[in-house]
C-alpha cells in the first residue's frame, strides 16, 4: 500500500532541493565523472598496483594482480582504549573472510582517529572533540586516496567519528560505502541510579569513591555507552539514511548477530560496485529524502543536539544545504515515539528490546513521514523496516513487530509520547540557536530571570561551589563556540543545574557553546550564533539582564532596551588559557575557518562545489 508523504515532510525536502540546486548539480557532476568504467585500480599504473598487492596473502595478491575481483576498502576508527572501538580489533578479519566468499579482496585502507567524549568531558582535550570529526574526514580521505578500491567498508560508532566518515564517504561519492557498527554494551548501572549519584556529589554528599563506582557500573564492557546519546542517535541516523544493513544498529558486540550482520554487510558491499547491476554510489544515496529521513528520526527518537551541527555538515559534503528552520519545521511535524535516557529512565538496549529500529520505522513509514522511496545500500527504505534474526544460524530478516513490546519505551505513532520531536529553533536579539525540550518538563520550559553572565564553564562550577547560585537565574556561558575554542560540551553542567533546579530554582541555559547527546532536564538554548567570540550579541549580555528562555515559542529575548542593548560594546574574547598544550595550538586554522554553528561548524562547507 502506498502511503502518501506527510505534507510538511514534502514542503520541507521541496525547499532543501531548490536552496540547492547548483551546488547539488555540481556534487553529482563531480563524483559521476569519477565512475570507474573497470575495477578502479586499472586506472594505476603497474608499480602502483604492485605496492597495493604487496603484503597481501596469496590469493588476494592474485586477484588484485589479476584484476579479477573487487576489492573493498576498509576505513576503521579501533583502538582498544575506547570501549565502544574495541570491538573493530577482530572485524578486518572477519571481513575478509566473507568477502574472499564472494570473490573479493578486503583491505584496510586506514585507520581514523577516535577520542572519546567521555574521557575528555570537562577536560582541555574536549577542545579538539568537535574538529576531531574533520580531521576524520581528512584522514578517510587519504586512506581513500590510493583510489584504488571499488567500494567501502567504514567501521564507526561515536559522536565525532560516524559523521566524519560519512563527509569523507560523500566526497568519494562514486564509490559504494557500508558503515558497519558495534553495538552498544550491555545493560549496566540504570540511567536514573547513575544521575541520583551524580547529583549527590555535586552537592558535596557522596565521595568520589561512591561516584567512580557508579560510573564504572554503567560503563563496564566493550560497545557504545547505552544512553540515547550522540552515539546512538548516530546509529539510528545511519539506519534510517539506509548505509546500514537493516538492523544493525543496536545488537551487541560479540554476539553471533553482530558477527553475522559484519559479514553481510562485507559481502554485500562487493555486490553493489559500479563493476555489477546493483551500482549503488554514496553520493546518489545520500539526497535530500536521505537528508530529511535522518532528521525526521532525530526528532521521533529524541536524539542528539549535536547533529543539529552535524547534518548540515554532512548535507554540505553532499552539495545540500540544510537550515535550522528545516529542523524546526520537521520537529513539529514528526511525534515522539521514543523515551531512553536521557529523555526517560530506559536505555538503548530496552529501545532495542522493545522493537527498536524496525517498529520505529515502520511506524514513521505508514504516517508518511519518511521517504519510503529513498535508497539505501541494502533497497529502498520502505524494505529497512525489517529485523535481523539468525535461523539455524543464517542471518535473515523479518517484518517488523506489530506492537511495541514496552510501551513506556517505544510507542506507536497514532499514541506518541509528544505530539513534535522537542527539538526548537531559538531566536531573538541574542542570535539563532537550539533548544531540546523532549526531557524539560513543560512547567520549566519558559524561564524568565536576571542573567549571571560566565566566559567558561570552569567560572560557573566556581560560582557554584561557592554558593552564589542559589537562586533564580538565566546562566549565559558564553565564548564556547567554535572560533572561541573550539565548540566543547558543557554536559559536566548539567548535574549542577540540576541540583538548583532540584531545589525549586527557575534555571536555564543560553550559550554559544554546545550540550550533548545527554542534554537533559535544564532548557538550555544552546548553538547561539553570531558566537560572541565573532562578536555575536550574546556578548553584550550583562549580569542582571532579565532574559526570557520561552522553549514554547521558541524565542530567546533580553529585556533591556534595543538602542541601550545595541550601544554596549562587546565584551573582547580572552582566551581563558594559553592555547596551547595538548595539540590545541595545531587546530588554529580550524578555530579560523569554522563556518557558523547553524551551518554545521565546519572548515570545508560547499568544498569545490562554488565557484
Amino acid at each position: 500500500m502506498t502511503v502518501k508523504l506527510h505534507p510538511v515532510v514534502e514542503q520541507v525536502t521541496a525547499r532543501i532541493e531548490a536552496r540547492s540546486r547548483d551546488t547539488r548539480a555540481a556534487y553529482l557532476e563531480l563524483i559521476r565523472s569519477r565512475k570507474p568504467a573497470a575495477f578502479a585500480r586499472k586506472r594505476l599504473a603497474e608499480g602502483n598496483i604492485a605496492h597495493q598487492s604487496a603484503g597481501c596473502a596469496v590469493i588476494e595478491k592474485a586477484e588484485i594482480l589479476g584484476a579479477s575481483w573487487p576489492v573493498i576498502g576498509i576505513i576503521t576508527s579501533y583502538n582498544d582504549m575506547l570501549s565502544a572501538h574495541a570491538p573493530f580489533e577482530s572485524y578486518p578479519q572477519i571481513i575478509r573472510e566473507a568477502a574472499r566468499e564472494v570473490h573479493a579482496v578486503a583491505q584496510v585502507a586506514g585507520g581514523v582517529p577516535a577520542m572519546c567524549d567521555g574521557v575528555t568531558q570537562g577536560q582541555e582535550g574536549m577542545e579538539l572533540s568537535l574538529f576531531s570529526r574533520d580531521v576524520i574526514a581528512m584522514a578517510s580521505a587519504i586512506g581513500l586516496s590510493h583510489d584504488a578500491f571499488d567500494a567501502a567498508l567504514h567501521l564507526g560508532v561515536c559522536d565525532k567519528i560516524i559523521p566524519g566518515l560519512v563527509i569523507a564517504a560523500l566526497r568519494f561519492g562514486w564509490l559504494p560505502s557500508v558503515f558497519v557498527p558495534a553495538g552498544p554494551m550491555p545493560s549496566g548501572l540504570s540511567n536514573p541510579e547513575k544521575v541520583r549519584i551524580r547529583q549527590l556529589f555535586a552537592e558535596g554528599k557522596v565521595g568520589r569513591d561512591a561516584l567512580l563506582k557508579a560510573e564504572a557500573d554503567s560503563y563496564h564492557s566493550q560497545g557504545t555507552c547505552t544512553f540515547y546519546g550522540t552515539a546512538n542517535s548516530n546509529q539510528m541516523l545511519m539506519e534510517v539514511m539506509g548505509l546500514h544493513m537493516p538492523g544493525a544498529a543496536f545488537p551487541n558486540p560479540g554476539t553471533p548477530l553482530r558477527t553475522a550482520l559484519t559479514r553481510a554487510a562485507a559481502q554485500h558491499a562487493a555486490s553493489i560496485t559500479a563493476q555489477g547491476a546493483n551500482y549503488r554510489p554514496t553520493g546518489e544515496l545520500v539526497d535530500a529524502r536521505a537528508i530529511v529521513n535522518g532528521i525526521v528520526g532525530l526528532m521521533a527518537t529524541g536524539g542528539s543536539t549535536n547533529h543539529a551541527l552535524h547534518i548540515p555538515a554532512i548535507a554540505a559534503a553532499a552539495g545540500i544545504s540544510v537550515t535550522l528552520e528545516d529542523f524546526a519545521d520537521l520537529s513539529h511535524a514528526t511525534p515522539l515515539l521514543a523515551r531512553v535516557y536521557p529523555n526517560g529512565s530506559a536505555d538503548v538496549n530496552h529501545f532495542h528490546a522493545a522493537g527498536g529500529m524496525a517498529f520505529l520505522m515502520a511506524q514513521l513509514l505508514s504516517a508518511g513521514l519518511l521517504h519510503g522511496d529513498a535508497l539505501g545500500v541494502a533497497g529502498p527504505i520502505s524494505a529497512y523496516a525489517r529485523e535481523p534474526v539468525l535461523v539455524d544460524g543464517v542471518l535473515t530478516w523479518r517484518g517488523a513487530p506489530e506492537a511495541s513490546g514496552d510501551r513506556d519505551v517505544l510507542r506507536p505513532v497514532n499514541d506518541p509520547f509528544s505530539e513534535d520531536g522537542g527539538l526548537r529553533l531559538m531566536q531573538g536579539p541574542l542570535g539563532e540557536g537550539v533548544c531540546k525540550v523532549s526531557a524539560v518538563k513543560v512547567a520549566q520550559r519558559i524561564v524568565e530571570a536576571p542573567a549571571m553572565v560566565f566566559d567558561s564553564q570552569e567560572a560557573l562550577k566556581s560560582a557554584f561551589e561557592a554558593g552564589r547560585l542559589d537562586r533564580d537565574f538565566v546562566a549565559v556561558v558564553r565564548f564556547q563556540g567554535p572560533a572561541a575554542n573550539g565548540m566543547p560540551e558543557l554536559h559536566g553542567l548539567s548535574p549542577l543545574l540540576g541540583v538548583l533546579q532540584d531545589r525549586g530554582h527557575k534555571v536555564a541555559l543560553v550559550t554559544d557553546g554546545r550540550m550533548s547527546g545527554a542534554s537533559g532536564k535544564i532548557p538550555a538554548a544552546i548553538h547561539i550564533c553570531p558566537e560572541a567570540a565573532r562578536g555575536g550579541p550574546i556578548a553584550k549580555v550583562r549580569d542582571g539582564d532579565i532574559i526570557r528562555l520561552d522553549s514554547e515559542a521558541g524565542r530567546l529575548d533580553v529585556k533591556v532596551e534595543p538602542s541601550e542593548f545595541n550601544a554596549r560594546l562587546a565584551a573582547e574574547f580572552r582566551p581563558n588559557r594559553a592555547p596551547a598544550g595538548l595539540g590545541r595550538e595545531m587546530f588554529d586554522m580550524f578555530r579560523m575557518h569554522a563556518s557558523t554553528a547553524s551551518e554545521g561548524a565546519s572548515p570545508f562547507g560547499f568544498a569545490g562545489l562554488r565557484g
